[in-house]
């Protein structure tokens, strides 16, 4: 087996096509962004890259929020579809059947068929090239309550999250381990004194 060099390019997968609201209730605008990711954990930190030709480019530059949404398997069309269309000629909520419901700390809203909404504060603009980055707080996040469970923890494997790789949709599927399992030990194995001759 060999590997090819080729030229510099943007090949990091799989990544979410995260379902990007800006504007505000009355005048909602979403858009899928794949650029985007987690840069600092304490205070949780967030961006999008965004082209300055995009029409949510002028309103996030604008009102500085966003909202990021994960869509699940279900939402693959949607997310497709606010991906290759305009807001400015486009109802992009309507033609790809989303709702939008109030967020808690940012004018534009929150899409409520997504399970996970992060609502995020520009921080600063960074101007890279053929997008400009929005790095910003992650000031609330919602979650459906569906996914909890009786202890109130998160279950993400059970929403059906959407992945992006290479210009194809994925939904996530085997779960192959958690966090550490690589290292945690093994519990003791009891044995059974009756099996083992022991009383």
């Amino acid at each position: 087996m060999a590997k090819l060099t080729w030229k510099p390019g943007t090949l990091l997968a799989p990544v979410p096509p995260a379902l990007v609201t800006s504007g505000t209730a009355d005048g909602p605008n979403v858009f899928t962004a794949a650029w985007t990711g987690i840069v600092c954990s304490d205070p949780p930190m967030t961006y999008v890259s965004v082209r300055p030709a995009r029409f949510s480019y002028e309103l996030i530059r604008a009102s500085g929020e966003f909202v990021i949404n994960l869509p699940t398997r279900e939402l693959a069309k949607a997310a497709d579809l606010c991906g290759v269309k305009s807001g400015r000629d486009t109802d992009k909520f309507a033609a790809a059947g989303l709702t939008a419901e109030p967020s808690a700390k940012v004018a534009p809203p929150s899409i409520a068929e997504c399970p996970v909404s992060l609502e995020c504060r520009v921080k600063e603009v960074l101007p890279l090239g053929s997008h400009d980055m929005f790095l910003a707080e992650i000031v609330s996040v919602s979650v459906d309550d569906r996914f909890l469970d009786e202890k109130g923890a998160l279950h993400l494997e059970k929403c059906g999250l959407l992945a992006y790789a290479h210009g194809t949709y994925f939904a996530l599927g085997k779960q192959l381990g958690t966090f550490g399992f690589s290292v945690r030990k093994k519990p003791l194995r009891r044995t059974n004194p009756r099996k083992s001759g022991k009383k």
